[in-house]
């Protein structure tokens, strides 16, 4: 496949994914995070100002709509990566990415990241509340708008945990499974220690996927992840120093 249209949590690492796409696998990134934030220097507002604003005029939405669209379409053969929340909505063929993370370690991510004037935050707790805020009002705003549940994450083809795992590795079962023949079953690669909630085991020592003996099973609502079966295998993953392990959306 390609086209990767990669969506995601504010503060998963995108950029950084495409970066390493681009650098590694040589894919050209489009990013329309980059079109939103400029539109919103311009205005002189910040990025959730911005976000409000489209919500009024959806104007702004169309921009980046057609401009997404027309760019895969006249691009069928080049190796493309959109760094886009909605791309895959619009991209006829890509492989369909959304990139997980926990919010405190976004808070910490984007609170620590240079991202201008118009992102700026007091403190983790303000970053915190401001990534629920922002995630709402997008959320709702695609609802009325486009008709469709952003964090419904069976409208991808794979999910990704970047919580605890190296952006090098992500990038390269990224880069893997999109290469491999679609699935009818989205595709979901999570770290055991995000499932388990628990901070003391190893991480990063095996950049493998841990691929159980038996089928483990998640529920996902509102970005957070409940296990349902296979805790056993949850548990050998994180003792053994898995980034990640795969298990099935229920």
């Amino acid at each position: 496949m390609n086209h990767i249209t990669l969506t995601g949590n504010l503060g998963s690492g995108k950029s950084t994914i495409c970066k390493i796409l681009e650098s590694q696998y040589g894919y050209e990134i489009y990013s329309t995070g980059k079109v939103q934030r400029s539109l919103a220097t311009q205005l002189g507002i910040s990025v959730l100002e911005m976000n409000q604003k489209m919500c009024e005029d959806s104007k702004y939405d169309k921009m980046i709509d057609d401009a997404t669209a027309k760019i895969s379409k006249e691009n069928p053969e080049k190796k493309i990566v959109f760094d886009s929340r909605l791309a895959w909505n619009f991209v006829e063929h890509s492989f369909k990415v959304f990139l997980s993370v926990s919010l405190e370690v976004a808070a910490q991510r984007v609170f620590h990241d240079n991202r201008g004037a118009v992102e700026k935050y007091s403190c983790i707790e303000e970053t915190i509340e401001q990534l629920k805020l922002r995630a709402q009002t997008e959320d709702i705003r695609y609802k009325e708008i486009y008709g469709i549940d952003y964090f419904n994450f069976k409208n991808y083809d794979l999910i990704l945990d970047s919580t605890w795992c190296k952006p090098e590795w992500l990038a390269q079962i990224l880069e893997s499974e999109a290469c491999k023949p679609k699935s009818d079953q989205t595709k979901l690669f999570i770290s055991p220690k995000r499932i388990l909630e628990k901070r003391d085991f190893p991480l990063e020592n095996n950049p493998k996927v841990y691929i159980p003996d038996e089928v483990v099973e998640l529920k996902a609502e509102k970005g957070e992840f409940t296990l349902l079966k296979g805790n056993s295998f949850v548990e050998r993953a994180a003792k053994e120093g898995y980034s990640l392990i795969s298990a099935n959306l229920v």
